[in-house]
């Protein structure tokens, strides 16, 4: 612990389990009080336990009423805002001529939507204080056509766009918007699933990364933009995928 995030307050979404998890852990282990948040409000309590500073919070990304009392709450009990980690979503599969509007708007609702839900609320609280930080977590399913992900990635790449545009907006109003795109990643639901529709993961995995990415790795990541070593970075695309977009073969 070097104290980077000493007497700051963050507030990390789906954070019971996955990234969400790593991420409050990362944070709360440089010094800030974390938020925990999630539907799961146990495994919230559980996971915030465990912090050396950390409060559980129940809230369905999905509603909107739900964030802004998230927000409003923590501004209460806190008195401030300084971090907003944007974990949201869920990934389904489907073949794109199979896929129904339901399914397609249950995806990007999961995504997309609640992104939306989330950066605005926080940076309403930043704009009023002084300002913060707001990294939001996407995929690189975001930045390429994906198979058997049209929805994921559709509503990933929307997450990549909100940010670059929240970021030029709130950029002279002391907020900075960054996001972070991880590659395949231990725990990652959507691997199962894949390899229930078709594609050897194992290969895949092994032909574009070498190996699966860790939660904790991706934390890091996103700990350094949350904090002020990070300062002059916003509207940033940062793509952790141990080199998949980097080569063809």
């Amino acid at each position: 612990m070097t104290d980077l995030l000493k007497d700051k307050v963050a507030v990390v979404t789906c954070a019971a389990t996955g990234l969400g998890r790593a991420c409050a852990q990362a944070l709360a282990e440089e010094g800030a009080t974390v938020v925990v948040a999630d539907v799961d409000l146990e495994s919230a309590r559980a996971v915030a336990g465990g912090l050396p500073s950390g409060v559980a919070a129940a809230c369905d990304v999905r509603d909107d009423g739900q964030v802004a009392a998230l927000v409003t709450g923590t501004m209460e009990r806190h008195g401030t805002l300084d971090v907003m980690v944007a974990n949201t979503g869920i990934a389904a599969v489907s073949p794109l001529l199979d896929m129904t509007l339901d399914e397609w708007r249950m995806v990007t609702s999961l995504n997309l939507d609640a992104a939306f839900s989330v950066i605005r609320h926080a940076a309403r609280a930043m704009v009023a204080t002084d300002g913060g930080s707001i990294v939001a977590l996407s995929s690189v399913t975001g930045l390429a056509g994906t198979p058997l992900l049209a929805h994921y990635a559709a509503a990933n790449a929307g997450i990549i766009s909100l940010t670059q545009s929240a970021a030029a907006e709130l950029r002279d109003q002391g907020v900075r918007v960054n996001v972070v795109c991880p590659g395949w990643v231990e725990g990652d639901p959507v691997l199962p699933r894949l390899e229930a529709g078709g594609l050897d993961m194992g290969a895949v995995v092994a032909q574009t990364q070498g190996r699966l990415g860790t939660p904790e790795e991706i934390a890091r990541l996103v700990l350094f933009l949350a904090g002020d070593r990070a300062r002059f970075c916003t509207g940033a695309v940062y793509v952790a995928d141990r080199g998949m977009r980097a080569s063809l073969v």
